[in-house]
């Protein structure tokens, strides 16, 4: 019994020094869009290529539809939420994301415009796609090296509790976003600003 209670005193005398030395968790830095304002849940945004040269998008169809690289005229507005419910109205990089087109005709048939990741045999490989589910479909936004309010977009597989498989990053594979090894460095330009601002890179 004395043992015991050593062990469990001790346990709790580490756990009260762990808490004063070491430092807390730093919170992720905000996800900041084109413009130096910190992106939000809810707002709108056209993901742009930091090359000037291309927006996400979907096809002609919206409904359904994979996910497009077009002119930056073309680009669709997209949606962020946290998949964990938070207060904190803030994108924070290195959170799971849910990624909606905001596309109201198709939300008034029901139909989900949420990105998931999905197998097309004609694209020979895994593209990202509509027709999610919310908390089951995880993105993540982190820094992309080599210039100011950069970032890239990653996919993360839900895989708990088999293992903690990595995010993998999307890029540019011939004209649609999908898995890749080469990262696409994309801005976050607020919609009802996207005609104001040259995307170039930074």
């Amino acid at each position: 019994m004395k043992i015991t209670n050593f062990l469990v005193l001790s346990f709790f005398l580490f756990a009260f020094t762990a808490t004063s030395i070491f430092p807390r968790a730093v919170h992720a830095e905000a996800v900041i869009d084109a413009f130096g304002d910190e992106v939000r849940t809810g707002d709108r945004y056209i993901i742009g290529a930091a090359s000037n040269d291309f927006a996400v998008t979907s096809s002609s169809i919206i409904c359904n539809s994979d996910v497009f690289l077009s002119p930056m005229s073309h680009g669709l507005p997209v949606i962020f939420s946290p998949v964990v419910e938070s207060n904190d109205s803030v994108i924070h990089e290195d959170s799971n994301l849910n990624v909606d087109f905001d596309a109201a005709t198709c939300r008034m048939a029901g139909v989900s415009t949420m990105w998931k990741i999905e197998m097309r045999p004609t694209a020979r490989g895994f593209v990202v796609t509509t027709g999610g589910v919310a908390g089951l479909n995880r993105f993540k936004i982190t820094k992309y090296e080599g210039g100011n309010n950069l970032y890239q977009l990653s996919y993360c597989p839900i895989s708990e509790p088999i293992c903690k498989c990595s995010c993998v990053p999307l890029g540019k594979v011939v004209n649609r976003l999908a898995p890749s090894t080469v990262p696409f460095p994309v801005v976050f330009v607020p919609s009802d600003r996207a005609s104001k601002i040259e995307y170039k890179m930074m």
